[in-house]
């Protein structure tokens, strides 16, 4: 998942947007635009943690976000490891501090990803993130680039062996990648690659 979510962030930076996609301090931050998010917090021995919201599609209300809408809580926490709630800590803190709800957790022990049990839907399906796979990345991209031609008022084409070659190289990712990704999209490469990095 590293590879493919530096790939999405060197195209939003590439675009002039770097805090919709980006890395920092151990946590990988997507932000879709229309106020949904994933945050994914890395940790030792493998393990990480995901959480985020879908304002539209999340059914499930966690903490202080049961009573201020008047919903029943799903407990999005229920039977997880401890380790799951120490590396969201300031997560929840937001909840009933700044009224940041969070719609999901899912846990990652090094080999597979989990979450608490429960039947609502939470969200995470309706963000479509669009690192959780190589296809979803790819097909992201693509349409991503498309777009960005079209509001160039260019004609170009994208070139599938590139989007595979930068999605392989991840936070390696070189300039002469980025620029044969591109083509002739004005977009700032170095930018681009800056973001990637920030994955390594």
């Amino acid at each position: 998942m590293r590879r493919r979510w530096a790939l999405c962030s060197a195209l939003t930076a590439a675009q002039g947007r770097p805090d919709h996609c980006c890395a920092r301090d151990r946590t990988w931050h997507y932000d879709d635009g229309g106020g949904n998010w994933a945050d994914v917090r890395i940790l030792d021995e493998g393990r990480a943690v995901l959480v985020g919201h879908d304002h539209e599609y999340s059914d499930t209300y966690y903490a202080g976000a049961a009573p201020y809408f008047g919903e029943p809580e799903t407990d999005l926490l229920a039977d997880t490891p401890a380790w799951w709630r120490d590396a969201i800590e300031d997560y929840l803190t937001d909840i009933e501090r700044n009224g940041m709800w969070i719609g999901f957790v899912y846990g990652f022990d090094g080999g597979v990803w989990t979450r608490a049990d429960y039947t609502v839907a939470d969200g995470f399906e309706s963000l479509a993130l669009p690192t959780v796979t190589h296809e979803a990345t790819a097909r992201h991209l693509t349409e991503f680039l498309q777009h960005i031609a079209r509001d160039q008022g260019i004609s170009a084409d994208v070139d599938p062996q590139a989007v595979a070659a930068a999605i392989a190289a991840g936070a390696d990712v070189s300039e002469d990648q980025l620029r044969t990704l591109f083509g002739a999209r004005q977009l700032d490469v170095a930018a681009g690659v800056a973001a990637a990095r920030a994955f390594r």
